[in-house]
């Protein structure tokens, strides 16, 4: 099946898309950019009339420049400069800058001026800014603002009276020059500001969901200390209820009030002993045999309807202890949530090891990635235009490949490398039970790998080393 994502982290974490990135930028910035290019302007001006004797409407230039002067100062003063812009201010900004280079160029001979390739400028500030039907308006704008000037505009004199312009060729070609320039810096533009965002939303909710995982880790260490430190108290509380009650047999509602707190007090112990299976963050908790990670990263998923079958090693050799690092298990966990999700009715979770790797290996019974799909995956918010067929199996499903893409990115981290690929069909249906032999699925296969000295919980450089014993005094 073609599958773009699985993971409920697409939705879990809301990230701000499209009209909302005009929001992150300042109104300090666009101010010293606009500063920047009223230093310009006055530059070129003066050496256009100072050096080179040129006859210019040197009052409306400077009456042109001056409006950018003034729009800055009050902009400054009314509004903080920490002011972040929405997306109608920034047009504006956009817009202004756009017609007032477009005014400086009509007084300076137009499309005959050399700086007339500078109104690219706001078209493609506007494309890296703005949401796309606004950066069409302004690209818009700036062709019909380039194509007004090859046609009306004040001549450039020389000192002596002579008009400077361009043979008709070559005013053309800087029209169809500045024209392409528009078009294409603003889609290359658009493109990569496309691709720079798409990568730090997932890498956001890629950080929020190892967050998550954290803190669930975290508190269950917590309860289970708790459970363990707690666990001295209520013996001593048990003990003593069950003396009083036997010491107390001629009086029977003192017994019964007695029996009541040793009650009581094996309650408390089963909640917490309930409340702490994670686990407590010692030596011994946060490593777990290969077999143990990998079925509790499939836990929250085998009750979906689809038989979760494992199969770990030759059955030879014990797993090998690995370190129960949240990232390795959340990243697993989108991962055999993605198999549940497109198989028909089987997945298949197999882990390997060598002296010098581990791999775990999930497979499904789907119909597996497509072939547009397969070189793409684990790019984040990855779309594609589903077939009717698969719109009437998956009703209501859109996915954008964000939760393959936590999963590779957190696996990655751990010094993993994933290979997605299709398997060969199979020979017939899955057997029933989990420790009977079955052959493989056909659908998608994802394998994980992993230097075992990465991961290893008793060799290499992360193995967990006890301590020396401590003597109770």
């Amino acid at each position: 099946m073609a599958r773009p994502d699985t993971s409920p982290d697409a939705t879990e974490f809301p990230l701000p898309q499209g009209q909302y990135r005009g929001n992150w930028i300042r109104l300090r910035t666009l101010i010293l950019l606009r500063w920047g290019a009223i230093t310009g302007q006055l530059s070129a001006l003066l050496v256009a009339v100072k050096v080179y004797g040129l006859q210019l409407e040197f009052g409306a230039c400077l009456f042109v420049i001056g409006l950018s002067v003034i729009a800055n100062l009050v902009t400054g003063f009314v509004f903080p400069e920490s002011k972040r812009l929405n997306e109608v201010e920034n047009l504006a900004m956009v817009l202004f800058d756009l017609l007032q280079l477009g005014a400086l160029l009509y007084l300076t001979g137009g499309l005959h001026n050399p700086f007339s390739i500078l109104i690219v400028g706001p078209a493609t500030v506007s494309a890296l800014a703005l949401s796309a039907r606004m950066t069409l308006f302004v690209g818009s704008t700036a062709i019909v603002l380039v194509t007004l000037l090859a046609e009306f505009h004040l001549p450039l004199r020389t000192a002596d009276g002579a008009v400077l312009e361009v043979a008709q060729v070559f005013l053309f070609g800087n029209w169809l020059a500045i024209v392409i320039a528009v078009i294409f810096l603003g889609i290359y533009s658009r493109w990569i500001v496309n691709e720079m965002h798409s990568m730090s939303d997932a890498l956001q909710a890629t950080q929020m969901a190892l967050a998550r995982e954290q803190k669930l880790t975290d508190l269950g260490g917590v309860v289970a200390a708790a459970a363990h430190e707690l666990g001295t108290p209520l013996a001593t509380i048990k003990l003593t209820s069950s003396e009083l009650a036997d010491e107390l047999e001629d009086q029977p509602e003192l017994a019964e009030d007695a029996r009541l707190i040793r009650d009581q007090a094996d309650r408390c112990r089963d909640i917490l002993r309930s409340m702490g299976r994670a686990g407590k963050d010692d030596l011994h908790m946060r490593q777990a045999p290969l077999s143990t990670v990998v079925e509790e990263a499939a836990e929250p998923h085998r009750d979906r309807g689809i038989a979760i079958h494992f199969a770990h090693g030759d059955g030879e050799s014990p797993p090998p202890a690995i370190l129960r690092r949240p990232e390795l298990i959340h990243g697993l966990r989108n991962l055999v949530q993605n198999a549940v999700d497109f198989a028909r009715a089987d997945v298949r979770v197999e882990s390997h090891w060598t002296d010098e790797t581990i791999s775990v290996r999930i497979m499904d019974d789907g119909r597996g990635f497509s072939a547009t799909d397969l070189s793409r995956i684990g790019d984040p918010f990855m779309r594609r235009r589903w077939s009717f067929s698969e719109s009437q199996e998956r009703p209501g499903y859109e996915g954008m490949g964000l939760g393959l893409f936590i999963a590779k990115t957190l696996l990655e981290r751990t010094g993993a490398e994933l290979l997605f690929a299709n398997g060969p069909a199979a020979a017939g249906p899955m057997a029933e039970g989990a420790d009977s032999p079955a052959p493989r699925p056909r659908g998608a296969i994802v394998e994980v790998t992993w230097p075992r000295a990465l991961i290893d919980a008793r060799q290499g450089t992360n193995a967990l080393t006890p301590g020396p014993n401590q003597r109770f005094t």
